[in-house]
């Protein structure tokens, strides 16, 4: 989506109440579908999912019920039984767990803005953002000190 990234869309369909979203996505990590959760997607697919998993979720969205993949549904469950919405450490907002993420799959800022159809310097302004929130002067140390909080790099084999 040139411009607007997937969960800004949501955002704004949302807001706007124009429609109901199912996000369609490659990404499982928790970052990103807390935070398309959080911008009101009332479902959430992988884009793996064959035909008939497909349209029963549109059918499942367009009908007004919440439906989501059979891999995501257990990160959300699990976080609302425990009486929160998202475990997300060092007060990272908005898109920064997401760029953390793909930090720490160990992306590089053009290919994170690529993702996310964001521009390389707007990325560049979150990592900044990034190390002042976790107090530290490097990639690797962000990554590091996000690993050892149990927050980052668990799919890193989705580079």
């Amino acid at each position: 989506m040139p411009g607007v990234g997937g969960i800004e869309a949501t955002r704004h369909i949302v807001e706007r109440d124009l429609s109901r979203v199912l996000v369609v996505s490659m990404l499982e990590d928790d970052a990103t579908v807390l935070e398309a959760v959080r911008a009101g997607a009332s479902g959430y697919v992988l884009k793996g999912a064959g035909g008939p998993e497909m349209l029963r979720a549109l059918r499942a969205v367009a009908s007004g019920e919440a439906i989501f993949d059979a891999t995501i549904a257990p990160k959300i469950v699990g976080y609302m039984a425990k009486g929160r919405e998202a475990d997300v450490p060092f007060g990272l907002t908005g898109r920064e767990p997401e760029v953390l993420e793909f930090l720490a799959r160990g992306l590089t800022n053009d290919a994170i803005a690529k993702r996310l159809f964001l521009s390389s310097k707007t990325i560049r302004n979150y990592v900044s953002a990034l190390f002042t929130k976790l107090d530290v002067s490097s990639r690797a140390e962000a990554v590091a000190k996000a690993r050892d909080a149990g927050f980052a790099g668990r799919d890193a084999d989705d580079r």
